[in-house]
């Protein structure tokens, strides 16, 4: 097989060059150590801040080698496994008793789920259901309504309890909904440009949002070069990076971690640890605007290069970089599906699924949602938003055709499939699928969340949850990916 290059035909470039040490946590604002509890809220932590402190590094080196004294790599890592266990021992009962299967025992529950978990690490994990998904009623769809202007992102809370959306209007609101109810539970209005110090929201557009797999913590990027991270629970800001020169327009946290990546207009991806609030490194090698990105579990990201062309995956540890291409337009948007596999919409119309060990796109869906006249002539719509759910094959696109699209992903990722469409006027801006799969949120706007070329009047700025309704639970764990 071949492996993606650093161009259009070469290897991937070492990207030692073109980085910025160094690797070890940097803390924040002045380059003072902080305690871990009582650490200040509401700091700036710049990109460009001092190196590590000698006194920091003087009490982490006392801690290193206290931990090496009371334990060996070794017995670490055994009391990290005897503790898992018991953990996943203990998930898995309650969840026996709570579904009555009394029949299973614990073990075979430990088990499946360490199996399910190897899987899911090789990006072989694979539900199957997407043959089982019924088209949604347009009458089931619910509205919320809220923000002033175009919705340009939106997440949903790792337990699918609630919404978290943001806006490109003058006062930049930033809701969160919960979902059974549809009630804002929590809205902080933006400010004046300038007003970041005094003000506790935005001061201009909100172009990118992520939140922390244990829920703790929410990130919201804008198009004033800032990234602010919140209490999820309280809608508190605690922190404002700083560093990126343009607009940040993409955030992942790094799943089971507060490991955070952003992207930027600026050409860069950055890297920091929000539990320490410390900038970490600088990744270079795109050479257009980047315009999306996602992480899971493994320390790297994909990104979406614009009119560079190029999918990249940044692999942090080896310090490294591996070069996609196939889009012929301005690649708008990407998700992971799984650990091996990714998809991502462009401004050409296409659809491409991506194998982490192949440079070209397994499959490519070209005009996905057709093509609109534009004086006189055919141009085909913009993809502004794909979605997938997580290890499975069961995908979402979103455009201004007054349609999402829902999409099959056939074997091996090597083909795409049209399932159904579901009617939204509007530009598409953002979409998510549930962790469950149970249901879609779509972020509706009249203006595409990146500029201003079209306006669609009829169109209502909300956020739109989507119920998905299975026939039948399909689920395979055995069936690899062999691309």
């Amino acid at each position: 097989m071949a492996a993606a290059g650093s161009g259009r035909g070469g290897k991937a470039p070492r990207a030692a060059a073109g980085r910025r040490r160094p690797r070890a946590a940097v803390p924040g604002a002045e380059g003072k150590p902080r305690a871990a509890a009582g650490r200040p809220v509401d700091e700036e932590v710049s990109s460009d801040s001092e190196p590590e402190s000698p006194s920091l590094g003087r009490r982490r080196q006392r801690e290193a080698v206290e931990d090496e004294v009371d334990e060996t790599p070794q017995e670490k890592k055994l009391r990290l496994a005897k503790l898992y266990l018991e953990q996943l021992r203990q998930y898995e009962e309650e969840r026996a008793e709570d579904e009555e299967e009394e029949e299973t025992q614990p073990a075979d529950l430990i088990g499946d789920r360490l199996r399910e978990d190897v899987l899911e690490q090789k990006g072989r994990l694979q539900r199957l259901v997407a043959k089982d998904v019924q088209p949604p009623d347009p009458a089931n769809i619910r509205v919320l309504r809220g923000h002033q202007l175009p919705v340009t992102c939106l997440v949903i809370s790792p337990d699918d309890r609630f919404i978290f959306s943001a806006s490109k209007d003058g006062s930049l609101i930033k809701c969160k909904w919960e979902v059974e109810s549809g009630k804002r539970l929590c809205v902080v209005p933006g400010g004046k440009k300038g007003t970041e110090k005094q003000h506790m929201g935005h001061a201009s557009q909100v172009l990118c949002m992520a939140v922390s797999s244990d829920g703790k913590y929410l990130a919201t990027g804008d198009r004033n070069k800032l990234i602010m991270i919140w209490d999820a629970a309280t809608c508190k800001r605690l922190h404002i990076f700083t560093g990126h020169h343009d607009a940040v327009s993409g955030l992942s946290f790094r799943k089971g971690t507060h490991q955070l990546y952003s992207a930027s207009h600026d050409r860069c991806v950055k890297v920091w640890d929000v539990a320490e609030n410390a900038y970490v490194e600088t990744l270079f090698g795109h050479q257009d605007v980047i315009t999306g990105l996602d992480s899971l579990s493994r320390e790297c990201c994909v990104t979406a290069g614009g009119r560079d062309g190029t999918v990249r995956l940044w692999k942090i540890p080896e310090e490294s970089q591996l070069v996609f291409c196939g889009h012929q337009g301005s690649i708008d948007c990407i998700q992971l599906i799984n650990e091996e596999h990714m998809v991502s919409g462009a401004d050409d119309g296409s659809l491409a699924l991506w194998g982490l060990t192949k440079k070209k796109p397994l499959a490519l869906v070209r005009q996905a949602h057709g093509v609109q006249e534009a004086q006189g002539l055919e141009q085909p719509y913009w993809i502004s938003a794909v979605a997938a759910l997580r290890n499975s094959d069961l995908l979402a696109t979103g455009s201004h055709s007054a349609s999402v699209k829902l999409w099959k992903c056939g074997e091996g990722f090597r083909k795409v499939e049209p399932l159904c469409d579901i009617p939204l006027v509007g530009f598409v801006n953002s979409l998510k699928f549930s962790a469950a799969g149970d249901f879609l949120v779509a972020g509706l706007g009249q203006e595409h969340r990146l500029g201003r070329w079209w306006r669609i009047k009829e169109a209502k700025n909300s956020v739109c949850i989507i119920p998905l309704k299975r026939r039948a639970a399909g689920f395979n764990p055995e069936a690899p990916n062999t691309s």
